[in-house]
């Protein structure tokens, strides 16, 4: 499997309050990558999930208490059929209550050493080029690959026909983000003010 190029890049200046010292010349790095095709995704409700207001006192005291599930529609659109998988990147992951599985739900702010939940994610009902679609996942950067609907943070996610166990380039790709969202239990939670959910995950589109 060829090594896999991520499909953004970033620039990161490192500024510091010292003043500069004087020299007689500075160099300017001007970097990027030309690429031929490109490939859009996108999730309705612009990939916002909220649970509006959940009342403590309904939560499970020693257990794990789930909110009613969510749905997005997710579609990856390309200018022309390209190999690529979809990879959850965890932005809370130190918040999670079962990492390699779940995603995090974030910290408590007004006690931070608490952590909220969890997150899962699955694609269901995947449609690609106007074919039904095999969702497959490989734990180890497309090395091997199996049938799999979850997406667990870091595992390559691709897609291809039913009975085909190697992701295919797609030009279209539709699909349904399921989102599960559980709380944690009451018992671990200091919950006498208002506490904000905070998941935040990235869906990153890579090209293999």
């Amino acid at each position: 499997m060829k090594k896999t190029t991520p499909h953004l890049l970033a620039l990161l200046c490192l500024l510091s309050s010292k003043p500069a010292m004087a020299a007689s010349d500075v160099e300017l790095n001007v970097v990027g990558k030309i690429t031929p095709n490109a490939c859009d995704v996108l999730l309705s409700d612009n990939g916002m999930v909220d649970h509006g207001k959940v009342p403590a006192r309904t939560l499970n005291q020693y257990e794990l208490s789930p909110l009613p599930g969510r749905q997005l529609d997710l579609s990856v659109s390309c200018d022309e059929p390209l190999l690529f998988v979809l990879v959850g990147v965890d932005s809370r992951a130190e918040s999670s209550l079962g990492p390699g599985f779940y995603y995090g739900l974030g910290w408590n702010v007004h006690a931070p050493d608490e952590r909220l939940g969890t997150i899962s994610l699955a694609f269901r009902n995947a449609v690609a080029d106007g074919q039904p679609a095999l969702v497959l996942a490989s734990s180890n950067q497309g090395l091997t690959w199996f049938p799999e609907a979850n997406a667990y943070p870091n595992n390559y996610m691709g897609f291809a026909k039913p009975g085909t166990l190697l992701p295919e380039p797609h030009r279209l790709l539709v699909a349904t983000l399921q989102i599960n969202t559980s709380i944690n239990a009451a018992s671990f939670l200091t919950l006498n003010q208002e506490v904000p959910l905070d998941g935040a995950i990235v869906l990153d589109l890579r090209y293999l």
